[in-house]
């Protein structure tokens, strides 16, 4: 059974029991500060669990697009090297709000497992909480569960809230014994092992109680919030002990193969390249998709985290020139009849893609020597405990804008230690040398020109993910001496100010655009294109034509 099957027949499922099928959410909370991503189901269903807003429904089902790679929730570095961990992933969920609780989301949850799935009830586990005489007594009921699969678990493992106030609950997980020959070979091995054999599918949260700061007291109207992850699911379906076997990623890793040239599952470093390019190519085209665009901060520094970690993979795997945009283009194609709204943006996911590709490509050409000539000097030393310093991890990152993400992970490629806490260390120096500054010392070195821009606060958008041309208007004319003037013509060599431009600027390392600037009457060559503060872009180059006033 493929992973559109899977989906479907849930959705379907519930609907068949009373549920309204929800489209997914963005995954940008639009009406939820508290998260950078939407990261399960019921994130859309906050409020209602919180008795803030209604529905004209009881009963809702979702297949939720998620990601976990920024915040509290962020599986970044462990994908390509687990079997399970994944920066995107769909969440399959049933809710109840206030109608049915503990009695029909088992019944629910056991027939699709074992009667609409078809999966062995000889292979299920379950767990509850410790203190939940009621759920335990309703699976006892459960006659095709077998004597002794029920275990009883503390508060870290089965009881959930939604923070320090709010409502919460016992919860109830669906184990599968993924065999022996997967375990730890402890004699303890069991149900809430952190090893691979019993792997959870389904958790069933019972939301009973509102917990604040005099602690927990019965709700009215009792819920359930249920969470299934399909990646688990289809590759236990489809007899595969590794997620990214299964169907949901294989297209894309034979999207990669075929570039590349290499095969997967014949070498592990290949193996994990692969798995990363793949899994980070999903999450590129959803979040695009939902708006996101590859920045310096917030949702957008984690896209361009996710894309350029993604590339530099691919330079393991021999793939020097654009390949990730084919990959994306490949998600597109496999998840666009049930996301349409991948399809309808594709154009724009191939041009951010692309750029981003190109922009990054000399900045890790560079950083990638520098680093391995210093891994060569550590390695002479033979130390067994050496380590990439915090200062030069720094120097990678500060001046070169080589992602601290990258280092991290070939520094545990070739087994060398990385010092995190000497990076953090030369970080806040830094920061602490600019929170120092006076605004005076922080322009002191700064053309006059570009000071007054600056106290101006003019700003530079970027709006080359649209599109390699734009319109725009030149705001500021800066000459040689570095001051602002009013006119200028043909032979004169100049700085241009524009308030919105697609010419990508140098900064941290990356190559900045150049080109044509034109207008009626005029034109002018940009030799550079510079970010010569926060936020603030200016084209260098020559007057080949006319007048600019």
């Amino acid at each position: 059974m493929n992973g559109n099957e899977i989906r479907s027949r849930f959705l379907n499922y519930f609907a068949d029991k009373g549920h309204t099928i929800v489209d997914s959410s963005s995954l940008v909370p639009h009406d939820d500060p508290t998260l950078l991503f939407a990261n399960a189901g019921m994130n859309q269903f906050k409020r209602v669990f919180m008795g803030e807003e209604r529905r004209d429904y009881i009963r809702a089902v979702t297949s939720q697009r998620c990601v976990r790679a920024g915040g509290k929730h962020n599986d970044l570095e462990n994908v390509g090297y687990t079997a399970r961990h994944h920066t995107f992933f769909e969440m399959l969920g049933n809710f109840s709000f206030g109608d049915y609780f503990k009695k029909d989301a088992i019944a629910f949850a056991w027939e699709f497992l074992t009667q609409e799935l078809g999966i062995d009830p000889a292979q299920l586990w379950v767990s509850v909480y410790e203190d939940d005489d009621e759920a335990f007594a309703l699976w006892e009921e459960v006659k095709e569960l077998p004597q002794g699969r029920i275990v009883r678990l503390g508060a870290s493992e089965n009881f959930w809230s939604m923070g320090d106030t709010g409502p919460c609950g016992p919860c109830s997980e669906i184990h599968i014994d993924l065999g022996p020959e997967v375990g730890c070979d402890r004699p303890d091995c069991a149900v809430g092992c952190d090893c691979d054999r019993y792997l959870e599918l389904w958790n069933l949260v019972f939301m009973q109680f509102y917990k604040d700061e005099n602690g927990m007291t019965p709700l009215p109207k009792p819920s359930i919030d249920t969470g299934m992850g399909l990646e688990r699911v289809a590759a236990v379906l489809q007899g595969k002990f590794n997620n990214f076997d299964s169907d949901l990623f294989q297209p894309i890793i034979s999207q990669v193969e075929e570039q590349s040239g290499k095969k997967y599952g014949t070498d592990p470093a290949v193996d994990v390249a692969m798995r990363v390019i793949a899994d980070h190519a999903r999450a590129t085209t959803f979040l695009t998709a939902d708006g996101v665009l590859p920045s310096n901060e917030g949702r957008g520094y984690v896209l361009r985290r996710i894309m350029r970690r993604a590339i530099r993979y691919g330079r393991t795997l021999g793939l020097t020139g654009q390949f990730f945009a084919a990959t994306c283009a490949t998600v597109t194609d496999c998840m666009g009849e049930a996301y349409p709204h991948l399809v309808e943006s594709a154009s724009l996911l191939d041009k951010i893609v692309n750029n981003e590709e190109n922009r990054f490509g000399e900045t890790l050409d560079h950083g990638l020597a520098m680093l391995e000539e210093e891994i060569l000097r550590l390695q002479k030393d033979g130390d067994p405990a050496v380590e990439v310093s915090g200062d030069f991890i720094f120097k990678l990152y500060d001046t070169y804008g080589f992602p601290v993400d990258i280092v991290r992970d070939i520094a545990l490629e070739k087994g060398i230690g990385f010092d995190q806490q000497g990076f953090s260390d030369a970080m806040e120096n830094a920061r602490d040398l600019s929170r120092r500054q006076s605004k005076t010392e922080q322009f002191a070195e700064l053309p006059p020109g570009v000071v007054e821009l600056l106290e101006q606060g003019k700003q530079s958008v970027f709006s080359g993910y649209t599109g390699v041309e734009g319109e725009s208007v030149v705001e500021a004319i800066i000459d040689e001496q570095g001051s602002c003037i009013q006119q200028v013509a043909a032979g004169d060599r100049v700085q241009l100010f524009c308030p919105a431009t697609p010419f990508y600027a140098e900064a941290g390392g990356q190559v900045g655009d150049t080109g044509q600037i034109n207008w009626s009457g005029g034109s002018f060559t940009v030799e550079s294109t510079r970010a010569v503060a926060e936020g603030l872009v200016l084209h260098g180059g020559v007057i080949d034509s006319g007048k600019l006033a």
